[in-house]
């Protein structure tokens, strides 16, 4: 089993990767370097979270085999005088080798690998990819040039700080810095600034997340939740609508100054590739391609300008296509939270979906997942779990922020991490102790990329589901996630003590820490920076609770959910109206649909009967007409077959009457049927449709 578990993690985790960027990205129209690039970026992150409870399981071996060899000398070493070989532990020795061991020097290989490939990927190839995605340049080299011209401060920035620390390490005689300790400055460098945006979205994370569990299990909360993201997202779709508006007028005049015969005609062909379908269909219309640009003394766009209306183009098409997507995402869960406070006070405990799921279900899941058992998890025992959940992560959350403010205390030890990990060192309990880090870990791990998934910086950062988010927030969060785990593992090692540089212990150090250096080259980092801002995660969770950043935000003009805001108040009305207003939209063509099938059902075997009969009654005389009368006689049935088809289109046609009135719609099926005036507002009887004419 040696290294074994190291290979299936490296597997597992890589599908996990997959998995996640496939939800949020788009693999047929994302740039494969895009999606690369970001599939790497998420992959080292979850791998360094995964392998490190293993690292520690190997690192307490290692420190019990070196303490059994060194309290059991070899017996004949005065009388030889010889250094001997050390004595192997005996089987009965409590340090047995783990199930998941990994052999000495893979691990410190595997860690510098995994380490520098991130640090190179976050620093230096991410950015530059953000902007290469962003540029709106026609060639390659265009693209590059871009970037390079936009990551020049950037990088910039960067040598400027490290040229003038290289200067004064050279001025200063007291200081001699070989490489391995620039190396470590370098570590502790992005570490500090990976730190310091850690506690901001871990001292979130650890109050949103159980009160998110708490306030799912309160189904008035949850819907009164969707009403208002229903209002904010419908101000946002018609916004993106305006926006493509006025982009495709502008990519219509351009394309009308600029005939196929221009220099620049290439350019607009790969701006109008990147509007939607019905926008090129109608610049493709009434287009002179035979007028000579030069005949004119027009001002024609520049090929700068043209860079820039492609960049507007991607942008606001990506957002009309997210916008509309969320529009219907956000119907579909408002349906459903509605049908599950209807269904609540079922007496036949049988779930009814107002809609029917536009996909078809697998059989296997009606079998077991059956409206019996819908209504029983979703309206009896899903409330309960969410609590019982969220007790849960709310105990380890005050356990994380107990042991944030305590893991500096070594005699005695606080942290309750370190308690755990230190009882099941004693009996090497390593299943104990992998399971007991995994969690940990994992808890913390969740606090923190569940915020990055959740923040939204205006709109040139979300992270948007269902393949909707574009490449630029994908490789931002590719880079956070780098810039991130390194800390999050350091910090989590610190709980822990298997930090030598937190127990002041001088133990053989995990394989990671060995990675990151000594800090004693900085030490106002490590024993200041990294002993004491981790406690500001108290003051944050405090203001977290208090949702101190939710109000700040209302206060800005930024509209925020708020029980007691008279402005939530207002957009959940206006959300509640406009769910309400595409319900009937739905009932309105699922009923269309429903009138157009019993028709064909009811009239379609009788149509085709009447011409079959009508058929075999004919002459045989008449088969020697002249192609002329034949020509005429099949135009004419051509006529009546088109003049009844769009008789039985007119039938079917369900427009809303003049003195339509929403507020007099019921939802009520008995009042439907009441009479013989059916919803889309025309009798039956009055039809102007000949059924009967070919009988």
């Amino acid at each position: 089993m040696s290294g074994a578990a190291l290979g299936l993690e490296i597997v597992f985790v890589f599908f996990l990767a997959l998995f996640l960027l496939h939800r949020y990205g788009d693999f047929k129209k994302q740039h494969r370097l895009v999606i690369v690039g970001t599939l790497l970026a998420w992959y080292l992150c979850f791998l360094i979270v995964f392998i490190l409870p293993l690292d520690v399981s190997t690192t307490i071996y290692n420190r019990c085999k070196h303490a059994a060899a060194n309290s059991s000398p070899p017996e004949n070493s005065n009388i030889t005088g010889l250094d001997s070989p050390p004595t192997p532990i005996p089987s009965h020795h409590p340090c047995f080798k783990p199930w998941s061991y990994i052999p000495d020097g893979i691990m410190p290989i595997f860690w510098r690998v995994v380490y520098w490939t991130s640090q190179f990927l976050t620093w230096i190839l991410l950015p530059f990819m953000q902007s290469y995605a962003r540029s709106g340049g026609f060639s390659i080299t265009g693209k590059i040039k871009t970037a390079l011209i936009e990551n020049a401060i950037y990088y910039g920035t960067y040598l400027l700080i490290f040229g003038a620390f290289l200067i004064y390490v050279a001025v200063n005689p007291h200081l001699h810095l070989e490489w391995n300790q620039l190396q470590t400055i370098g570590i502790a460098a992005a570490n500090t600034w990976g730190l310091f945006l850690l506690v901001l979205l871990l001292g979130y994370g650890l109050v949103e997340i159980p009160r998110s569990y708490w306030n799912g299990a309160k189904r008035g909360y949850l819907l009164m939740k969707t009403y208002f993201k229903a209002a904010k997202l419908m101000t946002e779709k018609a916004d993106a609508e305006e926006n493509l508006e006025d982009v495709m007028e502008e990519v219509r005049k351009v394309n009308e100054s600029i005939k196929y015969n221009h220099p620049l005609r290439k350019c607009v062909d790969t701006i109008l590739k990147k509007c939607p379908t019905e926008y090129q269909e109608k610049m493709g219309r009434n287009m002179d391609d035979y007028e000579d640009f030069d005949e004119k003394h027009n001002t024609y766009p520049s090929e700068k300008s043209l860079v820039k209306l492609h960049k507007q183009v991607i942008y606001s098409v990506q957002r009309h296509r997210r916008t509309q997507v969320q529009w219907q995402i956000l119907l579909e869960q408002a349906f459903y939270l509605e049908d599950v406070a209807k269904n609540e006070t079922s007496a036949t405990h049988q779930f009814v979906h107002t809609f029917q799921s536009p996909e078809p279900e697998n059989r296997l899941v009606q079998y077991f997942y059956n409206p019996t058992v819908e209504w029983y998890w979703e309206c009896l025992l899903r409330p309960w779990f969410y609590r019982i959940l969220a007790v849960v992560l709310s105990i380890f959350s005050v356990i994380v922020v107990w042991s944030e403010c305590t893991f500096f205390s070594t005699t005695p030890v606080l942290s309750l991490f370190a308690v755990f990990i230190q009882l099941a060192e004693k009996t090497y309990n390593y299943i104990y102790i992998e399971i007991a880090c995994f969690l940990s870990i994992f808890f913390l791990s969740i606090c923190v990329y569940s915020t990055v998934f959740r923040i939204r910086v205006f709109n040139y950062y979300y992270l948007a589901s269902h393949h909707q988010t574009d490449a630029y927030s994908l490789l931002f969060s590719g880079m956070l996630f780098c810039r991130l785990t390194p800390p999050l593992c350091l910090n989590f090692l610190g709980l822990t003590h298997m930090d030598s540089s937190i127990s002041h212990k001088n133990t053989q150090p995990t394989a990671y820490t060995s990675i990151m250096g000594s800090m004693k080259v900085l030490s106002f980092i490590a024993d200041g920076f990294y002993i004491y801002y981790p406690m500001l995660v108290v003051i944050l969770c405090i203001a977290t609770y208090f949702s101190l950043g939710t109000r700040c935000l209302n206060l800005l003009g930024f509209q925020q959910f708020m029980g007691d805001n008279d402005m939530t108040s207002d957009l959940v009305d206006e959300g509640k109206e406009l769910i309400r207003r595409e319900k009937r939209k739905r009932q309105r063509q699922e009923e269309g649909e429903h009138r157009r099938r019993e028709w064909k059902e009811r009239y379609g075997h009788n149509r085709e009967d009447s011409t079959r009969n009508r058929n075999a009654h004919i002459d045989p005389k008449e088969s020697n007409f002249s192609d002329i009368n034949t020509n005429r006689s099949v135009s004419k049935y051509t006529r009546a077959n088109n003049r009844t088809e769009r008789d039985r289109i007119e039938l079917l046609q369900d427009p809303e009457p003049m003195d339509f009135n929403a507020e007099a719609f019921t939802d009520d099926p008995l009042e439907s049927e009441s009479g013989r005036y059916q919803p889309g507002g025309r009798y039956l009887s009055m039809s102007r449709s000949r059924i009967f004419d070919d009988v």
